[in-house]
């Protein structure tokens, strides 16, 4: 009977529990995100009719507001119970109705959504922890009626200001669309590949600094 790896053995580090990490990450400070709306959500969202949107990663509501004052009916869920209240807190200093959006604190690795959907929405659905970031993207692909629409905005490159860095230091993955797209397998006979590109942005980096960010956009259409 073969033994099970132990880290430990080889002084490896163990996993870090994702919800303790993000549940952390989001204590440490009043407001991690800026509370804005990502730019190519606000772009490509802009031309579809709302009806039901899934935000998946929502953190602190900032694209999940945003969506919800378009329109749309949206069920925003993060693994941080800190990130979800100030999501609430968020909408409901903008006034939204409780009942256009829904707030659920889930790890997604474990979560299936049971509705369906005309919008998914994952930007920056990433981590420096585990995160079955495949399997979780297409669940919520499968769950798109006819006609709705899958966005996915991910960092593509490390920031300038990151020297050094490599798509696989610290446990930082990049992706490109095209990897994107087959992580999703998401064949064109299924699906309307309406954008895969990559897309600069200008960003402020931790010091002050300016730069330009690559970022991974797919929007894809179901048939």
């Amino acid at each position: 009977m073969p033994i099970p790896h132990d880290p430990r053995q080889h002084n490896e580090p163990a996993p870090e529990d994702p919800t303790r990490f993000w549940e952390r990450r989001y204590a440490e400070s009043p407001q991690v995100w800026s509370g804005k709306v990502n730019p190519a959500l606000a772009e490509l969202a802009d031309g579809i009719t709302p009806g039901r949107a899934l935000d998946l990663g929502c953190g602190e509501g900032g694209d999940s507001v945003w969506l919800a004052t378009q329109g749309w009916d949206v069920t925003a869920v993060d693994i941080s119970t800190v990130a979800i209240a100030r999501g609430q807190a968020a909408a409901a200093a903008a006034g939204i109705d409780p009942e256009r959006l829904h707030w659920v604190a889930a790890d997604l690795t474990g979560w299936s959504p049971t509705s369906d959907y005309d919008l998914v929405s994952a930007c920056f659905l990433q981590s420096p922890v585990a995160l079955d970031r495949a399997r979780i993207l297409r669940a919520a692909a499968s769950r798109i009626v006819p006609g709705g629409h899958l966005l996915i905005v991910s960092h593509a490159a490390p920031p300038p200001w990151a020297s050094g860095l490599t798509g696989h230091d610290h446990h930082r993955v990049f992706f490109t669309p095209q990897q994107e797209i087959e992580a999703l397998d998401a064949p064109e006979g299924e699906w309307e590949h309406l954008i895969v590109e990559t897309r600069q942005r200008t960003a402020t980096g931790p010091d002050g600094q300016s730069g330009l960010l690559d970022d991974a956009v797919v929007l894809l259409r179901r048939n």
